[in-house]
């Protein structure tokens, strides 16, 4: 099993930043992908960006240039900074890991963004 555990979320103005953390725990052997999703009430949970162990990287259109996603393998976390958020990023995000065909074999609680001035 792997534990995640995400801190780092708020409110913030129309074109303020955040920068959400994730560790995991457990069995991070099992882990070759970390990645954020994110669901805003009444609408489907959706893949933000995820990050492979060798660095290859993936992002929603909608946030393309604006949110940066890193990891560090030594420490098992992973990081999404994001910038220039709009209200339409106000959701509640997720952290999730997991390999090959199941990138999100395992959740975090969750943590609530909200955008709104």
């Amino acid at each position: 099993q792997v534990q995640l555990v995400e801190s780092g979320g708020g409110s913030v103005q129309p074109g303020g930043s955040l920068r959400l953390s994730c560790t995991a725990s457990g069995s991070i052997f099992t882990i070759t992908i970390m990645g954020w999703y994110r669901q805003a009430p009444g609408k489907q949970r959706e893949l933000v960006a995820d990050i492979t162990d060798d660095g290859r990287t993936t992002y929603v259109y909608s946030v393309k240039d604006r949110f940066t996603i890193s990891r560090n393998n030594a420490k098992n976390t992973v990081a999404l900074q994001m910038k220039s958020l709009k209200p339409e990023d106000t959701a509640v995000y997720y952290c999730a890991a997991g390999r090959g065909s199941v990138p999100t074999a395992y959740w975090g609680q969750g943590t609530q963004v909200t955008v709104s001035s």
